[in-house]
């Protein structure tokens, strides 16, 4: 065959690849989309992706569900959509853990960069870090100089979740030492809380700001530059313990690597569009939850993001000598 016909053969497949392309995308989707929650139901990883999943079927006529599928810190429900044919009709809404698990643990049954393709980073909040109301601190200073003092107990939401990650930078930043006292989820925790079992949570906004108002806990800080809106009394960490407290808990949605641009566009067309809605902006709102801002909507800009946060958790998890097993 000479080199002609070559140059030929490859200028026809060219053609049918630049094609077939826009024709993924008009067709896309022709059939139910399945959005995987890496957690149980109820919740708020799964009421994000109901919020989301909702909204996308209305916008796209298609029927979009969520499935469940819980267990091994989230690296059960990725593995399934890592493998998962890349054609748009499976994808993953996870939160934090997912940047925390490339370090967490030594081996994965998938490569958590290479094997998924950041869609769109989906809603945040910062974390709060409350205390039983018997304490005799009432500010952040104070805290820190009582455990300086005498050594409290933290509880965590399972070893290696977002809450123990967050605990172990503050106690690092403040340079104090916690007895970490971990617990099956964020409930039994904030249940042992108020009844004085242990002494310190951190804990997400919307499950606790009634909590804190009622004088039932006391609330020490959030972990963002700015005061929290619902709770304006309480100060940001950054103002005390400086920039490495600024974080949020996040959540994004996900697809396998190798889906066409194409298609990864419709979705992250839709997921917009679902964010930009102003009832769930309200309602998100009144948990103490946002949006991401606009310019940080893009699929480039989420990839970004996501690479950051595995360089950031993956250095706290070092420092303070992290690490699970499966």
């Amino acid at each position: 065959m000479t080199m002609k016909h070559l140059a030929g053969i490859a200028a026809v497949i060219i053609g049918a690849l630049a094609a077939a392309s826009p024709l993924c995308a008009q067709q896309y989707p022709t059939r139910t989309v399945t959005i995987v929650v890496p957690y149980p139901a109820g919740g708020p990883t799964d009421e994000t992706a109901r919020v989301v999943a909702k909204s996308m079927e209305t916008q796209l006529k298609q029927s979009f569900i969520v499935e469940n599928i819980s267990g091994g810190n989230t690296i059960v429900a990725c593995e399934k959509v890592a493998q998962a044919e890349p054609d748009g009709y499976m994808l993953i809404l996870p939160n934090l853990q997912i940047s925390a698990n490339v370090t967490l643990f030594k081996k994965l049954p998938f490569d958590t960069v290479k094997d998924f393709k950041p869609v769109m980073l989906i809603n945040r909040n910062p974390l709060v870090l409350v205390g039983r109301n018997t304490l005799p601190a009432n500010n952040l200073n104070e805290l820190i100089a009582l455990m300086k003092k005498q050594r409290l107990k933290a509880a965590i939401p399972g070893y290696g979740a977002t809450g123990h990650l967050a605990t172990a930078l503050f106690a690092q930043q403040a340079k104090v030492q916690l007895d970490e006292i971990p617990y099956r989820g964020a409930a039994p925790a904030i249940t042992d809380l108020l009844g004085g079992q242990v002494d310190l949570f951190f804990a997400t906004p919307q499950s606790v700001v009634q909590l804190v108002n009622t004088g039932k806990l006391k609330a020490f800080g959030v972990t963002s530059k700015e005061r929290f809106p619902q709770l304006p009394n309480v100060e940001s960490f950054v103002s005390v313990l400086g920039p490495k407290l600024d974080f949020v808990y996040w959540q994004a949605l996900f697809a396998p690597a190798k889906t066409p641009a194409a298609v990864i566009k419709i979705l992250n067309t839709a997921a917009r569009a679902a964010v930009a809605d102003p009832a769930v902006i309200k309602n998100w709102a009144a948990q103490g939850i946002s949006v991401f801002p606009p310019d940080q909507r893009s699929p480039e800009a989420a990839e970004t993001f996501f690479k950051s946060e595995i360089a950031r958790w993956g250095q706290v998890i070092r420092d303070n000598n992290i690490h699970l097993d499966q």
